[in-house]
């Protein structure tokens, strides 16, 4: 079986719930997103996504990510897509880092290869551990009355655990948050600074969320921050943006003593690099959240595949892009239900993409 042609299309997705705000004034209301469809010379297709969340958020942007797709194209063709690591090796010798860009086509291959066979990805990728699995969703950067209107809203669908983002002004920050677990007190919360913090900040909000036993995730933009901040404060910390690879994942184990990782697909590169990052962060007793850095339904597809076949000891909880935005290419499928995720059982992603709902490619390869 080979890659016989890659067609690239482009589409936008709206955030559901007005606008997104991080820190340090950081929002978006639409974000730009790829879908990239591999045709296999025996008709097999599949499907990946490459989403952004602006340009500064990571060191990655819509225009990077679609030039990046276009340069790794033409050296796919001919590939056999079961070969993860041959795909993985021969994208690493184009280009240097463009995670993004590489995961939109590591996914598509393990689409391929799971309709080949017949099987779900998460069958492939270590067999399911969880058929259902907790979903959280974020709270924007908001005044304390609209997100507590928030997290009635989602609440009422079943959500019942939030990250609550903050990163402006710690003193403010800190009394919101606790004004929203105190509104909710059932509810299970966490705090998100997006590295949105210098230092001095970060300790002040430490400071003011002492005796919350809130998680506090990746609070300063350097992991040697992070670890300085770990020493002096009580809460139990989960780093995301720092963690790139092994190396990273045991320094915020044994300098930051961290709890737990946010592991995503499109930070890392695809579903690839993903399992290996996550079971060496199970061999390490780390919990960790599975998600992606923004997306639609093809997105939330992958990243379920990854969560249901997670150790359910270790995983803490993931996120379903598709019930943040409006735009739906594949039924909206997966859904959340009750709070809950859960992997689609057909071969491959489990879902269809309908084309019908997408403009025509802006690429094509062969």
């Amino acid at each position: 079986m080979k890659i016989a042609a890659i067609e690239l299309y482009e589409y936008d997705l709206t955030y559901a719930h007005g606008t997104y705000v991080m820190s340090k004034g950081r929002s978006a209301r639409q974000q730009p997103s790829n879908l990239v469809r591999l045709i296999t010379d025996d008709g097999i297709e599949g499907w990946g996504e490459a989403a952004t969340l602006s340009g500064n958020y990571l060191p990655v942007f819509a225009g990077g990510t679609r030039a990046a797709l276009r340069e790794l194209a033409p050296v796919l063709i001919g590939l056999d897509p079961r070969n993860a690591s041959q795909l993985q090796r021969v994208m690493a010798g184009v280009l240097m880092g463009q995670a993004n860009a590489k995961n939109a086509y590591d996914v598509a291959c393990w689409d391929i290869f799971g309709r080949s066979v017949g099987l779900p990805i998460s069958a492939l990728i270590g067999g399911v551990l969880s058929t259902e699995f907790p979903i959280f969703e974020a709270i924007p950067l908001s005044s304390v009355e609209e997100s507590i209107a928030y997290v009635q809203k989602r609440s009422a669908e079943g959500i019942l655990r939030y990250q609550i983002k903050i990163g402006n002004d710690p003193v403010k920050d800190a009394a919101r948050a606790r004004a929203i677990a105190e509104a909710f007190p059932g509810i299970f919360f966490f705090v998100d600074a997006n590295a949105g913090f210098t230092l001095l900040e970060a300790q002040v909000a430490m400071r003011e969320l002492d005796g919350t036993g809130m998680f506090f995730e990746q609070p300063c933009r350097e992991l040697a921050d992070c670890a300085i901040l770990r020493r002096t404060g009580r809460l139990p910390m989960i780093m995301d943006e720092t963690v790139l690879n092994h190396a990273d994942l045991y320094r915020a184990k044994y300098e930051v003593s961290a709890a737990a990782v946010n592991i995503k697909l499109g930070r890392l590169g695809g579903i690839t690099p993903t399992i290996g990052l996550r079971n060496a962060a199970q061999d390490l007793g780390m919990h960790f959240a599975i998600e992606d850095v923004w997306g639609g339904d093809v997105t939330s597809a992958a990243v379920s595949h990854v969560a249901a076949s997670s150790s359910p000891e270790h995983l803490l909880h993931t996120s379903f892009f598709n019930d943040w935005t409006n735009e739906h290419v594949a039924g909206y499928q997966p859904r959340t239900r009750d709070g809950l995720g859960a992997a689609p059982t057909g071969p491959g992603l489990g879902i269809t993409v309908d084309r019908a709902m997408l403009d025509a490619p802006v690429a094509s390869f062969s």
